[in-house]
């Protein structure tokens, strides 16, 4: 009869207390307040400085991105201010510009460097597909390039265009060209 009694008793303490226990671990954590990734694969599980890491790395790309934003609407507003100067062959401003005497001067007044003539840009930029705000636009002809304008968006560029035309924001008329960033 002892060891029946100590079962019983044995039982009525134990239940209780892995009860209590249970009611006194922390809740479960939602999705939303989580900072690691849980992953089934041994040794891939990211832990908070990977988190922290991917989560700096996601915001410097972010802050990258609105400096180029940035700075091509820069260049773009530096183009419009010269709306309305006069062409003239071989210019380089601040009155009179010819294609890539806008451009020079544009980016120049920005801190960036550029070559004087279209051509001699077209090999200082690195080539993009996808144009963003205050990239170069060149036109080509026969492999060469023969004029260059600032991307403002929309297939639209500045540039100063001929004798006879001011500097003024145009459609991009043709499929022969190519788009680069100024490094």
């Amino acid at each position: 009869m002892s060891t029946t009694f100590s079962r019983a008793a044995a039982r009525l303490l134990v239940v209780p207390v892995a009860t209590s226990a249970f009611l006194a671990s922390p809740a479960p954590v939602s999705h939303a307040e989580t900072r690691t990734v849980a992953v089934s694969s041994p040794g891939l599980a990211a832990d908070a400085t990977t988190q922290a890491r991917l989560d700096t790395r996601r915001d410097l790309r972010a802050a990258r991105i609105a400096h180029r934003k940035r700075f091509g609407n820069r260049v773009v507003a530096k183009a419009r201010s010269r709306a309305g100067s006069p062409y003239v062959y071989g210019a380089t401003g601040p009155h009179a510009f010819d294609c890539s005497g806008l451009t020079q001067w544009v980016f120049r007044k920005l801190g960036k460097h550029l070559p004087r003539t279209s051509g001699a840009q077209a090999g200082a930029v690195r080539r993009v597909r996808h144009p963003r705000r205050g990239d170069l636009v060149f036109f080509t002809s026969g492999g060469h390039v023969y004029h260059v304008g600032i991307y403002a968006g929309h297939h639209m560029l500045w540039h100063a265009s001929r004798p006879g035309h001011p500097v003024a924001k145009e459609r991009i008329w043709t499929s022969s060209v190519f788009y680069g960033r100024v490094r």
